[in-house]
């Protein structure tokens, strides 16, 4: 389980983020959901590293990561895995390549054991046989499984996915998420998806943060959401405006 305790954040003088408390369920995809300019997209960056709250803990198993020694940080960093917005493949790479590029970095497998787990993640994202194609010659949804290939190369343990189905169609964003979904079932990861698409929420959010003007305004199941939005006005609009 990853937990945030007091989480505080501020660029200069502007606080974005005000004492945020909330809980990522462990094997569930966790959606952090709110409109542009709300802090989720902040506190996504601080749930991996990418920013420091002034402020909080982040517990990964109840071991602070903002505290932690930089071996045991590193560690750490090892078990995340990351599908960036605009899927942050390299253009000179094949996919092969690119899901390979981590396992390069940071396993110590051999060249033929590199290969086999490419080809495996590659056959779990449902794109066997591209290996060679470079990414100016495959799909926008193709892209975003090669980047969710490369995410779960060093089979860590938590997936981070920031805005999964930004500039995609309805069609492919349902597959996007429906891959989310199976692989977080059947790898037993923890995943945390950030998102403004609440048919998204609605499909595959098992536990869900609404982030408002900077606090965390509303934490619960995709099964409590329609009852919640009658007593809370901010998730309400926020809920009509996503569709």
């Amino acid at each position: 389980m990853i937990e945030v305790i007091g989480l505080n954040k501020s660029f200069n003088d502007r606080q974005i983020l005000f004492d945020i408390h909330a809980q990522f369920v462990s094997g569930k995809p966790n959606l952090v959901i709110g409109a542009s300019g709300s802090g989720k997209s902040v506190l996504f960056k601080c749930l991996v590293g990418l920013l420091i709250p002034e402020s909080g803990q982040i517990l990964y198993e109840n071991h602070d990561f903002l505290s932690m020694p930089y071996d045991d940080k590193l560690k750490l960093r090892k078990q995340i895995g990351m599908l960036f917005q605009n899927n942050a493949l390299f253009d000179s790479l094949t996919v092969e390549e690119n899901v390979e590029f981590p396992l390069k970095m940071f396993s110590s497998m051999s060249a033929q054991e590199r290969k086999h787990r490419v080809n495996e993640c590659l056959s779990m994202v449902n794109l066997v046989n591209s290996n060679h194609k470079f990414p100016a010659e495959i799909s926008g949804g193709m892209k975003k499984r090669v980047g969710i290939a490369r995410a779960i190369a060093l089979n860590g343990k938590y997936l981070f996915c920031d805005e999964p189905n930004s500039g995609l169609d309805p069609l492919t964003s349902r597959v996007i998420d429906d891959l989310i979904s199976q692989l977080t079932a059947d790898l037993h990861m923890t995943t945390v998806v950030n998102s403004h698409d609440m048919k998204t929420v609605k499909d595959i959010g098992e536990h869900i943060i609404f982030i408002y003007q900077g606090k965390k305004w509303w934490e619960g199941s995709k099964s409590e959401i329609d009852e919640a939005r009658l007593s809370n006005p901010e998730l309400n609009a926020f809920f009509q405006a996503s569709f």
